[in-house]
This record gives structure tokens, C-alpha cells and sequence, in this order.
């Protein structure tokens, strides 16, 4: 009983000093945090399933996953002002759903253009080469389980 009592002082304690450290803006910090609302849906965070990216049922796993790779990596170039790959990028993908082998050879073109392209942002390149390494390997694990090159091609 004692220890639960010691606790409480504790925390009211700290309580205090943190409100004390704020000050003045106590008043603005506690209507901040009363205007938070929950999330809705049942999960939340890195590990919730992402709304937007969409891709036609019925494709082999791999082949989702060139496209959700394609997907990021042209909206992200197209919020960095490369419109052009971009849209080869989506060309690519739109033919990978209908005609496979062509829609990876077009995967394999666009990715070429892309390994061309500098940014100015240092932080900015290293994502884009996050970004295409990670579609990079989607593309050949793809193009490997259709055998349409030997290992190392790509």
C-alpha cells in the first residue's frame, strides 16, 4: 500500500514539473492533445495494409510486387518533378498486367532511364536508389521464375 502511495506522489510530481516546464503554454499543449482523435479502422501504423495500392487480382505474387514496386517508385518520382520516367514506369506497369514478358522487358527500359536520373537532394537520390534497387529485384526475381533470362542479366 505504501509503495502504490509513493508512486502516486511520484507521478503527480512529475506531472507538475512537466507543467510547470511548459508554462504558459500548458493551456494550448492540453487542448492539443483533447483534439486528437482515434484513428478509425481496426489497425493502425507501419503494419497496416496500404488503401492505395490497388492491383488487379488474379496475378502471380511476384508480379504484384513489380507492380506495387512500380507504383511507389513513379508516384515518387512524379512529386520530384520526373513526370517522363514516371509515366514510362506506368506505361510499363500497365502492360505488365496484360502481356507480361513485354510489360518486364519495358520494366527493364524504364529502370535503365531511371539509373540516368541525378537529383540535386542528396537524401533525394538515395531514395529514388532505394526505391528502384527495391523494384530492381522485384523485376529479376519476376524474370527469373519466368526463365526468360538467365541468372545475372539484369
Amino acid at each position: 500500500m505504501l509503495e502504490a502511495l509513493v508512486a502516486v506522489v511520484a507521478a503527480l510530481l512529475v506531472l507538475g514539473g512537466v507543467l510547470i516546464m511548459l508554462g504558459p503554454q500548458t493551456a494550448s499543449v492540453v487542448r492539443r492533445i483533447r483534439s486528437l482523435r482515434r484513428p478509425e479502422g481496426p489497425l493502425r501504423g507501419p503494419l497496416a495494409p496500404r488503401r492505395g495500392e490497388a492491383v488487379p487480382p488474379g496475378l502471380n505474387p511476384k508480379t504484384q510486387r513489380v507492380l506495387v514496386s512500380a507504383t511507389r517508385l513513379a508516384t515518387w518520382l512524379r512529386a520530384h518533378g520526373q513526370d517522363d520516367v514516371a509515366k514510362e514506369l506506368r506505361s510499363a506497369a500497365a502492360r505488365l498486367a496484360t502481356d507480361e514478358p513485354s510489360g518486364l522487358y519495358a520494366m527493364q527500359n524504364a529502370l535503365r532511364h531511371v539509373r540516368l536520373l541525378a537529383l540535386d537532394d542528396r537524401n533525394a537520390n538515395e531514395r529514388m536508389r532505394l526505391l528502384s534497387g527495391d523494384l530492381r529485384k522485384a523485376v529479376q526475381d519476376r524474370f527469373e521464375q519466368l526463365e526468360l533470362l538467365p541468372f545475372g542479366q539484369l
